[in-house]
Order: structure tokens, then C-alpha cells, then sequence
């Protein structure tokens, strides 16, 4: 593969250009238009007017969790010791996202952890009480490191307080009483906000970092190009004849993690889980040709759908059933596989198959196997030269110099990622997470159904 010099996708990003804070009122950022090269600006709500009747408009509805849980050491004489804070960044046992939030038993997060050569041996606990009066006390062991991150194991226990308990128990006796980690986390743990705001995170942040139709928790960043949307402006768009559906990505850590080399190509990309319904695959194959995803996250799900498509569909041409990876289905003609993308796939392999043909081999595949999600790993780096095979407009903010996301950008609009830039910076655009917002028309060059 051709070299890909990151310093390229540099610019100069003051950080007075960094909104600290979203806008009162979501839907009245400004909203930068692109288009052959063409730039133009307007205000989000009116985002229906680059819309076709037909349009599907794709979103992530992956909900932040508080995932920064905040410790302190205990002295031997009591008093408090260093601080140590643990960011939670996916599980690892069980390793689904909603079966380790439900989990009232305990489960095993991969973490950052701050501070971590204060913590040698033995468990951190925290105490927090739920808005029922139960207090649970958080236990968390450190586990393997990996790189620059660890296995945390986390245990609670949980007791009523005195007061609630009002004579029938003393405030020791503990009582099983199916606390959920979630249900810790919303209590304890602070929701994440980008690093690159530099303030800490306040009680605002809890609303305004949620897009309006998030509902699956597991991000620990948010898909922040919905977050201008607005109920009213949903409603607008729906009136207009656009249907919209949902994906799942749930966003890690990875999204802020800046090229560290000097040839993008060496850069290795996060591997992160996408969920799609059968529903939203079916209306997918039906709007080829005027798809739009709502943010970099949508994005990287819906195309890496044509690949695992093909993926599918290579199975079934050589007569090979497969069924999800542990399924119990071991019958002779089913082989249970992990439907994955890697990094440079789309670089490296041969792919013929139609959007339209990769989409319904998915169909086919839920169907044979009697599942209506869809579930899959995708690790794919959409970067300059990339033919995108899915979606034809993308409603995005504005990235981080030197970012995978950037790279993105530029593939999408043929490598035109300057004109839009330079435009954003002089004429007063907001930037990163809480900034303004644009829609992009896909290059023809980069595009291939």
C-alpha cells in the first residue's frame, strides 16, 4: 500500500476553536454544506433541505456510560491514600456489553487506570449508596497487564442502611438484592468527556452528551455527530419522507487515540463490536444510493456490512453453512464462525459483489441461522483510496488534526478535506465533540456500489 505521511492531515486547531460546551438549544450549531467541492453554510434544523424524500438516515444509538470510577487507597492508619482512577473500557467477562452491565455477580473489565504504580497488591472498594437507600460497597482487582491497560475484576456486595432498615436487620447483615453494575455505575462513576476539553465533567454533561435517541449503554465516548439532533427535527425529517434506522456501535477509547506514526498504514486500529437488526439490513438494500450515516461510527458499520456480506456469501459459494460463533448448532453442515473486518480487507482482498447482493446475502444468512441481529467485529481503517460501497452522505463534526477520522473525511470527499477545513476556520465553525456540524456528499471517485 502506498504510503499515507499523517503530517499531511495536520492543521492548526486553536484551542479557543475547541467548543468547551454545546449550544443551548442542539439543532442551532451552524451546519457546513459540501458538495463537488462547493462549500456553503446554513443551521443544522434546516438539515431536512439536503435531504431527499428517500433518503435512509442511519444512526448510532449507543448510549455513554459513567464508565471513570474514582478510588482511594486506605493507609494503614486509616486515613486516605493515593488516588486511583479506572477507566472502564469494554468487558471482558462476560465479554457483551449488556450481559456484563446486567451482571449482578461480578465481571472483568479491560481498564486504564491512572495512577496505577500506587496500586500494588490487594482490592480498591468504594462505597456508594443507590437512590433506594441500598448500600453497596464496589470491589475492584487488578488483573494481566496488557499494553497500557489491565483486567479489572469487579465485585459488589450490598447492605440497607440503618435508617431504611429501620429495626428488621442490622445495618451489617448483607442481603442479595441483584444490583446490576449498571445500576453501580450510574451511581458511582463519572460519565467520560473527551480529554481534549479540559475541564471536568459536570451534571449538564450527563444530558448533553447523549444523543436524543440513545438507548443501548456501552459507549465510553458519544457518537457526537448526532448530537445535534433534536426530537423536533426528527420529526421534521420523517414528515419529509426520510426513514431513519438504528445501528449499534458502541464507541471506546480509540476514537481520541491520535496517529503516532509517521505512515498512517502502520497505525493499528481498534477493534470494536457492531449490532444491526435484520430490519435495518433489509431497508439498507432497499435505499442503495442514498444512504446517509450520522457520524463516523454509523460509518464504519454500514460499510464494513458490505464486507461482511461478502464474507457470508464466499461461505455459501463454496457450500459451507455457517452459524454465529457459539452457537450450540455443531450439525454437520454448520460451521459457527466470527464474522469480522480486518484493518486492510478492503485494501488487500478482491470484492466484486454488489452492495445490494453483499446486503442480502446478510438477509439470507440471519434468516438460515433464525437471528434478527446481526452481530459482528469490525477493525476497519477507512482511509484515502478506500471505495465506499454503502453510504452516500455522512452528517459529521469536525476531527482532531492527525486523526484516524480525519483520514475518513478525506476519503469520503476525494482527498478535498482542505477546502472544507480551511472554510470551517474562517468562518467561525466550533470544533471536536461539542462543535458545529456538516453533511458531505461522497466523491465520485470514491465510491463504487
Amino acid at each position: 500500500m502506498e504510503e499515507i505521511l499523517i503530517e499531511e492531515y495536520n492543521y492548526p486547531l486553536p484551542d479557543e476553536r475547541i467548543a468547551k460546551y454545546p449550544l443551548a438549544k442542539r439543532d442551532t450549531s451552524k451546519l457546513l454544506v459540501y458538495r463537488d467541492g462547493q462549500v456553503s453554510e446554513d443551521v443544522f434544523h434546516h438539515i431536512g433541505e439536503y435531504l431527499s424524500s428517500d433518503s435512509l438516515l442511519i444512526y448510532n444509538n449507543t448510549r455513554v456510560i459513567q464508565a471513570r470510577l474514582e478510588f482511594y487507597k486506605q493507609q494503614e492508619d486509616g486515613l486516605q491514600g493515593a488516588r486511583i482512577e479506572i477507566f472502564c473500557l469494554e468487558p471482558l467477562q462476560p465479554n457483551d456489553h449488556q450481559l456484563a452491565l446486567s451482571s449482578v455477580a461480578g465481571c472483568t473489565w479491560k481498564c486504564m487506570i491512572g495512577n496505577a504504580k500506587k496500586w500494588k497488591v490487594g482490592p480498591l472498594t468504594l462505597e456508594t449508596t443507590l437512590p433506594s437507600g441500598q448500600v453497596v460497597t464496589l470491589y475492584a482487582e487488578k488483573g494481566q497487564q496488557t499494553g497500557n491497560t489491565f483486567a479489572v475484576h469487579f465485585s459488589w456486595t450490598s447492605i440497607y442502611s440503618a435508617s431504611d432498615l429501620q429495626g428488621s436487620a442490622r445495618s451489617t447483615d448483607v442481603v442479595d438484592l441483584n444490583i446490576s453494575f449498571a445500576e453501580i455505575l450510574d451511581s458511582v462513576g463519572e460519565l467520560p468527556i473527551p480529554p481534549y476539553l479540559n475541564r471536568k465533567t459536570e451534571d449538564s454533561d450527563k444530558t448533553t452528551y447523549q444523543t436524543v435517541y440513545s438507548r443501548i449503554k456501552g459507549s465510553v465516548a458519544a457518537p457526537t455527530a448526532g448530537l445535534h439532533f433534536t426530537d423536533e427535527v426528527l420529526d421534521g425529517l420523517r414528515a419529509k419522507g426520510v426513514q431513519t434506522a438504528e445501528v449499534t456501535l458502541h464507541v471506546g477509547a480509540g476514537t481520541f487515540q491520535p496517529v503516532k506514526v509517521a505512515n498512517a498504514n502502520e497505525h493499528t486500529m481498534h477493534t470494536e463490536v457492531i449490532a444491526v437488526t435484520r430490519d435495518t439490513i433489509v431497508a439498507l438494500r432497499d435505499h442503495v444510493g442514498d444512504i446517509v450515516a450520522v457520524g463516523t461510527t454509523s460509518m464504519r458499520t454500514l460499510e464494513s456490512l458490505y464486507f461482511l456480506g461478502s464474507e457470508v456469501q464466499k461461505f455459501r459459494s463454496l457450500g459451507v453453512l455457517i452459524s454465529p460463533e457459539g452457537s450450540n448448532d455443531y450439525s454437520q453442515a454448520n460451521v459457527p464462525v466470527q464474522l469480522s473486518v480486518a484493518q486492510f480487507a478492503p485494501y488487500t482482498q478482491e470484492y466484486t459483489l454488489s452492495t445490494r447482493d453483499a446486503l442480502q446475502a446478510i438477509v439470507e444468512y440471519l434468516d438460515s441461522t433464525g437471528q434478527d441481529v446481526l452481530h459482528a467485529e469490525t477493525q476497519i481503517m477507512i482511509k484515502p483510496g478506500y471505495q465506499f460501497r454503502v453510504v452516500d452522505k455522512l452528517i459529521t463534526n469536525f476531527h482532531q488534526p492527525k486523526s484516524t477520522l480525519l483520514l475518513l473525511v478525506s476519503a469520503f470527499v476525494g482527498g478535498d478535506w482542505h477546502t472544507i477545513y480551511d472554510y470551517a476556520l474562517s468562518h467561525d465553525f466550533r470544533f471536536l465533540s461539542y462543535g458545529d456540524s456538516s453533511i458531505l456528499t461522497r466523491s465520485h471517485s470514491a465510491f463504487q456500489h
